[in-house]
């Protein structure tokens, strides 16, 4: 006997939340958390937001830690590893790009986000690998070509030097009170990045 390809009553597949509709809700998402933080965002928040059921947000979305990595994403995506042919260059177009440090809002964005990476090991593992990896991959690859070019030290730690301009910038940042722009973003790489990376070891 033939069986029905039809969806059984009560079981009717859902509608996706997608294109325009997801923008408006990871929008909404973005704007929640940077006015209270990760800690208190919630998914009626982001609806009430949103003008959207929460159903609608659970359809697309199973809790708030993967709408609110798929709302970073949304503001700052994975960025292109820049080759502009230059050590100090690449690192400059990183770090003062689109998607680089010196814009206000990844600032904004990464302190509503700082307790959450240290007291929810879900979200921080989330965050880490799919916000901050590809961006410790540009980094990495920044170092990397600079090797193969002979512009830096063979014997560099890669993986102890990528982090260092971006560990700098936060530094001052939110201990110093100091938002980085280009021109601060300059100074460090040309007065402690390049000449580390370029000091050879007697």
């Amino acid at each position: 006997m033939m069986m029905s390809s039809l969806p059984l009553p009560g079981h009717a597949s859902r509608p996706r939340v997608e294109g325009d509709r997801e923008r408006e809700i990871l929008e909404a998402a973005l704007a929640v958390l940077s006015e209270v933080g990760y800690d208190r965002l919630t998914m009626d928040a982001v609806a009430k937001r949103a003008k959207a059921s929460k159903a609608t947000l659970y359809r697309r979305w199973e809790a708030k830690v993967s709408l609110v990595i798929d709302a970073l994403l949304l503001q700052k995506p994975a960025p292109a590893t820049p080759d502009t042919g230059s050590f100090r260059d690449d690192l400059i177009a990183a770090y003062c790009g689109p998607e680089g440090m010196i814009q206000p809002q990844a600032l904004a964005i990464f302190s509503s986000v700082l307790t959450a990476i240290q007291r929810d090991p879900e979200f921080a593992a989330e965050f880490r690998t799919k916000v901050i990896g590809p961006k410790v991959a540009v980094s990495h690859e920044i170092y990397e070509r600079a090797k193969a070019r002979g512009e830096i030290r063979a014997d560099i730690e890669v993986d102890l030097f990528a982090p260092a301009l971006a560990g700098i910038c936060l530094h001052r940042a939110f201990m110093l009170g100091e938002i980085p722009d280009q021109e601060l973003v300059s100074r460090i790489i040309d007065q402690l990045i390049v000449p580390a990376a370029t000091n050879h070891r007697s």
